[in-house]
């Protein structure tokens, strides 16, 4: 599964600074009907992200009902992207049966 979507990053601050992209309700959707065949736990999703030329492995956290996009720090740096940018990302999930 390949999900494209623009979003803007936020940050979350905790005891370290995270930045997140949300993904929007219709591509929640989609994810979650994949959840259960991918989560790991506690509604984790993994995932291939890539903004830019970047791509990295990640998983999508559980926020309020959707999943939200953390942006590591390598892949702001590569793509020069800062809190409150608009970014296309594109996820891919396998979905393939283990």
């Amino acid at each position: 599964m390949i999900l494209e979507f623009d979003g803007v990053v936020w940050e979350w601050r905790g005891p370290a600074p995270y930045h997140f992209v949300s993904v929007p309700e219709d591509e929640c959707v989609e994810l979650a009907e994949a959840a259960a065949l991918v989560s790991y736990g506690w509604g984790m999703i993994p995932v291939r992200v890539a903004v830019g030329e970047t791509e990295l492995t990640t998983s999508l956290w559980p926020k309020d009902g959707g999943y939200v996009v953390p942006l590591k720090d390598k892949l702001r740096r590569a793509e020069g992207v800062s809190l409150g940018d608009e970014v296309t990302v594109r996820l891919t999930v396998d979905v393939r049966p283990r």
